[in-house]
């Protein structure tokens, strides 16, 4: 069965730092993994991914701020937020692609329940 688990998630202060963790079930080294967020009335974001061979990429909205790593070991990859800012807030959601590579992404395969951010002072 495939299933992602976030956790991490909390209220954090504008220029602090945070740092995500998802529980991939089910998948393979062959999935490229990633994050996306959404914002209340705001569309979702694909915001950094990562292959199966380690190659990552980011939006420019978090390049520089947000780095992801995985640990294939045990099947959990990360999402370190540094510098957050009051924009940063919304749900964060781990995610997986079928495909190993991330490329041009519109959209997950796969993604679990999100876990709220909240930066605020």
């Amino acid at each position: 069965q495939l299933q992602l688990v976030e956790s991490g998630g909390g209220l954090v202060q504008p220029g602090g730092s945070l740092r995500l963790s998802c529980a991939a079930s089910g998948f393979t080294l062959n999935n490229a993994m990633g994050w996306f967020r959404q914002a209340p009335g705001k569309e979702r974001e694909v915001i950094i991914c990562i292959s199966s061979g380690g190659f990552t990429d980011a939006a420019d909205s978090v390049k520089g701020r947000f780095t992801i790593s995985r640990v294939n070991a045990n099947n959990t990859f990360y999402l370190q937020m540094n510098s957050l800012k009051a924009e940063d807030t919304a749900v964060y959601y781990c995610a997986a692609l079928r495909r190993s590579f991330c490329g041009v992404i519109t959209e997950f395969d796969y993604w679990g329940q999100g876990t709220q951010v909240t930066v605020s002072l």
